[in-house]
């Protein structure tokens, strides 16, 4: 299937490895010209020169996305390169869950600044921008707690759920605007961080995956491939998926017991 996202501008946070680069990988793939943002300058240089040396139009801005003014630097960086934006991914987080007595505030307010509040100023920031571009979409990726929390999942489930509130919200709002909002939520998926585990643990990742998947009693039998998951990503970024909007999609393998 034909994407329609040649030269379209697309902005991912946390793309410096894992699904991030993955959906930055189909995104060029695609011809899409792609500016990714992280933390890690190292991890998104070298996936940058990677998207390059296979032909993709990248920008890479280091930035904190818990800052407002590094995600200004991040836009502003885009548009001084393109003139427009047309798509945006959410994805920067990190998976935290613990006893909910060993949550504190500081802990808190961490994962919202992370998970909700980096999304909120990121799509506030390049609302004018899909505007301008006449319509757009913006994808949050969230997890499969948000609509199943289980225990011990504070405090990223409440946080992810906060980010399929504002998915509805914004889809509801932004759609006459010609805007489309969707959250894509993903079970377990092959990423840089299982194989950073597996590193220090002395196990081969495919060891672990097998591991993780049996334990995690997922139908299909099998972790997710990360290319798996970005090409939902890329399909509801592009025109090609014009009639969905409002929805959270799981990409679990039939893991969530939750539609």
């Amino acid at each position: 299937m034909e994407l329609e996202l040649g030269g379209k501008v697309v902005l991912v946070t946390g793309g410096s490895d894992g699904i991030g680069a993955a959906v930055a990988r189909c995104l060029v793939r695609e011809g899409a010209r792609v500016a990714l943002c992280a933390r890690n300058a190292e991890r998104l240089e070298a996936t940058a020169s990677a998207l390059r040396e296979a032909g993709g139009e990248v920008l890479t801005v280091v930035a904190d996305v818990t800052q407002a003014t590094q995600v200004d630097a991040f836009v502003d960086a885009a548009v001084a390169r393109w003139g427009r934006v047309d798509g945006l991914v959410n994805n920067a987080g990190a998976s935290a869950a613990r006893p909910f007595a060993e949550v504190d505030d500081a802990a808190w307010e961490a994962d919202l600044q992370l998970k909700l509040f980096a999304a909120v100023r990121t799509s506030r920031r390049v609302l004018p921008l899909l505007r301008a571009a006449g319509g757009g979409s913006i994808v949050n990726v969230l997890a499969l707690a948000a609509k199943a929390p289980g225990a011990r999942s504070a405090p990223s489930s409440v946080s992810r759920a906060a980010g399929m509130a504002l998915t509805k919200a914004l889809s509801k709002e932004l759609g006459p605007e010609g805007i489309r909002v969707n959250a894509v939520l993903p079970g377990l998926i092959e990423s840089g961080q299982w194989e950073r585990r597996a590193t220090s643990a002395g196990q081969p990742v495919g060891a672990l995956y097998t591991q993780m998947a049996k334990g995690a009693d997922i139908p299909l039998g099998r972790v997710g491939r990360a290319e798996e998951f970005a090409d939902v990503v890329a399909f509801l970024l592009s025109p090609r998926s014009g009639y969905v909007s409002g929805v959270a999609l799981n990409v679990d393998g039939g893991q969530s017991p939750a539609v």
